[in-house]
């Protein structure tokens, strides 16, 4: 006796939902960004809640009460802080209850954020989010800094970033590559980033790259890259694939030795990791396929950019040798002068050191080291 009450759509992931009396809400995920659908139950008819900014993200905030026309949810974006509102489905009207506060004299018509699409090699369309401040001349000139995650389908979705206006009020261009790995686009996204269609999430992020660069948004002598753990792989991945795009990169505790972990079992991660990566001892097309882009194993003798490696001491996820045998053979195989830094802390594990302040001392420190090569500011 089972029947549809929200059909499939092959465009479209269902997320999570709640159900109330005259209603349905789905968080949905369409067009790579993640919706909010209200379906009535007495007309059987559904749409999507307006957004006031091109690139957003909105879910379901804490609903307690089924009996009643206001759903409550929360809206953020690139230039809107978290923002929690009640919607009446019967009036169309809503109500801001509470905005997250941004000390400093923020001002969000001080920013745009834009949503764009970059064209893959394959021919794939990926979606790519902008943040950069008003005034920000896009010929050409600007420095990019691009983040981009693409594993496990977790997906980066465009939300308020504090930390992050420190460099776009700085002139720099900020860029969320929603690459395959990821499942912003639906469940396939994620399958087509994955095994043995793993090199996806690395070429689908230079593509990204070339196609702002292309479109001026970024000046090419000053691209900078940023991914941590799996996408610190992917940052791995990128300086062999693509070195000359890229000024700098940053790799926060990066499963770089891709091959050799994942031969050892005695690991806690790693036979959870298969469904990921695959088994390298259980299949020979695996084994070559993972060896082909696997960071450590492709060093070759040429130049490399300007990186800033971290690690933690203590990371259970991605073991400090890691990053720091990955570096050590980078030393002494790249061609090139630019600066190889590697930071372990002696006191955290694979997200930093505890603490909200400590945090901030990090990304202070890995913001010194762009501007540095960015040419604004002294070593």
């Amino acid at each position: 006796r089972w029947r549809d009450v929200i059909a499939h759509r092959s465009d479209a992931f269902v997320d999570s939902f709640e159900a109330f009396d005259g209603f349905l809400a789905v968080s949905e995920r369409s067009g790579g960004l993640q919706n909010l659908r209200v379906h009535s139950w007495s007309t059987g008819e559904s749409f999507l809640m307006d957004a006031a900014d091109p690139a957003y993200t909105m879910y379901l905030g804490n609903n307690t009460e089924s009996n009643t026309t206001l759903l409550r949810y929360v809206y953020t974006s690139p230039t809107t802080p978290s923002t929690t509102y009640d919607y009446d489905v019967s009036t169309g009207k809503k109500k801001e209850l509470k905005r997250e506060p941004v000390l400093g004299g923020f001002d969000s018509a001080n920013y745009v954020a834009e949503y764009r699409w970059a064209t893959a090699r394959d021919g794939v369309k990926i979606p790519v989010t902008l943040l950069y401040r008003r005034g920000t001349s896009l010929d050409g000139t600007a420095p990019l800094y691009q983040y981009a995650y693409g594993s496990y389908g977790s997906s980066t979705d465009p939300t308020f970033r504090s930390t992050i206006l420190s460099l776009v009020d700085r002139g720099f261009v900020y860029a969320i590559a929603h690459i395959r790995g990821g499942q912003e686009m639906g469940r396939h996204w994620y399958e087509d980033g994955k095994l043995q269609k793993k090199k996806n999430t690395f070429t689908d992020f230079v593509d990204v790259t070339r196609y702002l660069v292309t479109n001026k948004v970024a000046d090419p002598k000053r691209v900078f890259g940023m991914g941590g753990s799996a996408g610190g792989l992917l940052m791995g991945a990128v300086a062999n694939l693509a070195p000359s795009d890229y000024k700098a990169l940053v790799a926060h505790v990066p499963f770089v030795d891709v091959v050799t972990t994942m031969l050892d079992e005695s690991i806690p991660l790693t036979t959870n990791e298969f469904d990921e990566w695959g088994n390298p001892a259980a299949s020979k097309e695996a084994h070559d396929y993972m060896l082909s882009y696997s960071p450590y194993d492709q060093i070759e003798a040429k130049d490399y950019p300007a990186m800033l490696v971290t690690s933690g001491l203590w990371d259970s996820q991605v073991q400090y040798w890691e990053p720091t045998k990955w570096v050590a053979k980078l030393r002494v195989t790249k061609t090139d002068q630019n600066p190889l830094l590697l930071r372990t802390n002696m006191e955290a594990g694979h997200g930093g050191k505890s603490g909200r302040f400590e945090r901030y001392r990090e990304i202070a420190e890995e913001y010194a080291f762009i501007l540095w090569q960015a040419g604004l500011s002294k070593p």
